[in-house]
């Protein structure tokens, strides 16, 4: 059970060069933070109502959806090939 919480910190391996000890934390910092490790830390420390975490996951899930769409629309807006739609 602990190997199991403790399996994403396993896989995290940041190597010291030089000595450069502030470098190796900022990359091991960021990767945390990527994979979302220090975000559920952080809300560990505090109980969360349960409102409180249904609004949570409900803007979440609004936030991922207007992240794709305004993704797909940057892709298209990207395309080169496209017909120009008001032509002069």
């Amino acid at each position: 059970m602990v190997l199991a919480r403790s399996a994403r910190f396993l896989t995290r391996t940041v190597l010291v060069k030089n000595n450069d000890i502030d470098k190796s934390y900022n990359l091991l910092q960021g990767a945390l933070n990527n994979d979302g490790v220090m975000k559920e830390e952080r809300d560990r420390r505090r109980f969360i109502r349960p409102t409180e975490m249904r609004k949570q996951l409900s803007y979440d899930r609004c936030k991922r959806i207007y992240n794709s769409e305004m993704n797909r629309k940057l892709k298209f807006l990207m395309c080169k090939n496209r017909v120009d739609p008001c032509p002069r």
